[in-house]
């Protein structure tokens, strides 16, 4: 089989793509043919050893792929040959197969592609964990989604209108918030740290917001934390833009907010039925319409580095994927 491999640490030009015998599957585990790997902005990361998560070489990149299932190891209840399913974990899917234990697999129902499956996974379960387990958004609050054109802030978007929420969407050009609001934002709002606060707090009549949804970090960390209304909810989903803000505490205290830190690679080791019942949640939702679960671009496996590329410079808007 072809799988694309990190053998040493670096950019995109560093992996190559190598032929390997095919997997076999042990005892719990399935053997997935992959029919699409997606690529999150973190796999930039993983590539040059600066993520948490640190693979010894050589590994491929990719924690989250949709495929069908070839073959099953010992012990294995629950699938069988044939079932198309998503496969989620922290890497290693960049290739035509992968043998994983069966705990990281879910099925995919029909009404939905295996581009829209293959992405679904940290994207949107990041953004569901965060705004349905963590913060408790609730129909008629207000969320402002930083970084919104992006994966995460994407999914956060779709997901806060479907759970009845006015969205307000951030992002830094009004072409990435024309695809915003296409995917359900209300507002929208071309934002820079020096007028975030007020211009948030305009667009709520000077109420302030429910729910932050920041995975952007830096300098806007601190005027959305600003723009927080009475017992609003600041969920601290990552640090795109560089720098980890430190947030003035005493503003927490006045205004009785709530930070809540959004960890899900932890979440789905500590409750992975509760990771399970968000995941059978959001493939319903795909069949039924409800999320769109969009897709950038799909390239071939050889063309991985202009798919890193996209990543590492921010011009997704939607998922990037792997096609082996």
């Amino acid at each position: 089989m072809k799988a694309l491999l990190c053998t040493r640490l670096g950019g995109p030009e560093d992996l190559v793509i190598e032929t390997l015998p095919d997997p076999e599957p042990g005892p719990g585990e399935a053997l997935v043919r992959v029919t699409a790997a997606a690529l999150n902005f973190f796999d930039t990361l993983i590539i040059a050893g600066r993520y948490q998560v640190k693979p010894d070489l050589p590994f491929s990149p990719s924690g989250e792929a949709c495929g069908v299932v070839e073959a099953l190891g010992p012990d294995v209840a629950g699938f069988s040959v044939g079932d198309r399913v998503i496969v989620h974990v922290k890497f290693g899917t960049a290739r035509e197969r992968v043998a994983v234990a069966v705990r990281h697999l879910t099925r995919v129902p029909q009404g939905v592609s295996d581009a829209q499956a293959a992405g679904l996974t940290i994207t949107y379960g990041t953004s569901l964990h965060a705004l349905r387990d963590r913060a408790n958004l609730r129909p008629g609050e207000t969320l402002a989604v930083l970084g919104a054109s992006g994966g995460v802030g994407l999914a956060a978007v779709e997901l806060g209108a479907v759970l009845g929420a006015r969205v307000i969407a951030c992002a830094s050009s009004d072409e990435k918030l024309a695809v915003a609001r296409a995917h359900g934002a209300h507002e929208t709002l071309v934002y820079k740290p020096e007028t975030l606060r007020d211009d948030l707090k305009a667009l709520t009549g000077g109420e302030g917001v429910d729910v932050v949804y920041d995975a952007v970090g830096d300098a806007y960390a601190e005027p959305a934390l600003r723009a927080l209304a009475w017992k609003g909810r600041f969920l601290v989903v990552g640090f795109a833009a560089g720098e980890i803000p430190r947030l003035p505490l005493n503003l927490v205290l006045l205004k009785g907010i709530d930070v809540l830190g959004v960890h899900w690679g932890v979440f789905v080791e500590r409750e992975p039925e509760a990771h399970q019942a968000n995941q059978r949640q959001l493939l319903d939702w795909v069949a039924e319409g409800r999320l769109t679960a969009k897709v950038h671009g799909v390239y071939p496996l050889e063309d991985y580095a202009e798919a890193l590329g996209i990543l590492k410079r921010r011009e997704a808007v939607g998922k990037v994927l792997l096609r082996p």
